[in-house]
């Protein structure tokens, strides 16, 4: 039995993992991956408070060892199904069947791929799904945004702080975004839009040299030659085995309060699977910290 059991091992789930095991509750975390989720996926990361640079991997490793070193369980393996309304609450991962006394949900999101050749194999070399991550690369280079929603034009507006001209590739003839996000667009220099076009391949060797886009309503195709290709045709939430549950909402994302409580008493959630404005390392690991206290403290009455 523990007094914790938190499934995922994003940034929020390790900063939980360490304020759980710290306050000495028997703590363990679930991850079907690696530790560290999409950190492991970022080869650079400057805006971690206290690293002016640093590898996703490294970071990873900083906050997973530290855990471990207070106490923290590890169990690797995919959530299949969770009992939680009752108590304790009970977790399924494969054959086994683990029981806790409280539980924070980190099992963070992911953002929807294109799923063209190139993307899987220069992602991180110039493919990128964060443009506040990864746009200070591009100083003085062309780049390329995927998608015509608020995320698309906003990191697109974004990416002209650093980028010399940011190219927004629209498969409709009018963007989705907020009027006002609009506005700021077209009204900014630096940025172009190619309509009606679809992405069908990212090139480079090694690095990202541009991308092969097809008009939908005349089939031609063109290059347009640029450094980064950011993607931003929406997220989705690791919440499966949450279906059914009374603390999704329509997208999937899990319902959460500023102090991380759900609807269930006992069940906390942190991070990007949450409903939350900013998806960021170090507002995933924020979440964490304050999901392992709230836990605490709800023992502590129990």
């Amino acid at each position: 039995m523990y007094d914790l059991a938190i499934i995922g091992g994003g940034p929020a789930g390790l900063a939980a993992g360490l304020y759980g095991a710290r306050a000495n509750l028997k703590t363990i975390v679930i991850e079907r991956g690696l530790h560290g989720g999409q950190m492991q996926n970022t080869l650079e990361i400057e805006n971690y408070p206290g690293f002016k640079n640093i590898g996703g991997p490294d970071l990873s490793d900083y906050m997973y060892n530290q855990a471990l070193e207070v106490g923290l369980e590890w169990q690797m393996g995919e959530v299949t199904k969770v009992e939680l309304e009752a108590q304790p609450k009970t977790i399924e991962v494969g054959d086994t069947k683990i029981q806790a006394r409280t539980v924070i949900i980190a099992s963070g999101a992911q953002p929807r791929y294109l799923e063209v050749p190139g993307e899987k194999e220069l992602a991180g070399r110039g493919v990128s799904y964060c443009a506040t991550c990864d746009g200070a690369f591009y100083e003085d280079l062309d780049v390329i945004v995927v998608g015509g929603g608020d995320s698309a034009v906003e990191e697109g507006i974004f990416l002209t702080r650093y980028a010399s001209s940011v190219t927004v590739i629209h498969r409709r003839d009018t963007l989705r975004a907020q009027a006002i996000l609009q506005e700021r667009a077209f009204a900014n220099p630096k940025m172009k839009f190619v309509w009606d076009s679809v992405v069908e391949e990212i090139q480079g060797d090694g690095k990202v040299s541009g991308v092969k886009i097809r008009n939908v309503k005349d089939n031609t195709t063109q290059i347009i030659p640029g450094a980064g290709v950011f993607i931003y045709v929406g997220f989705y939430p690791n919440s499966e085995y949450l279906q059914g549950t009374s603390i999704l909402n329509e997208e999937g994302y899990v319902l959460a309060g500023p102090d991380m409580s759900t609807a269930i008493p006992g069940v906390f959630a942190a991070g990007d699977v949450r409903t939350t404005p900013l998806r960021q390392i170090v507002s995933a690991a924020s979440d964490g910290a304050i999901a392992a206290m709230q836990a605490y403290h709800y023992l502590e009455n129990l």
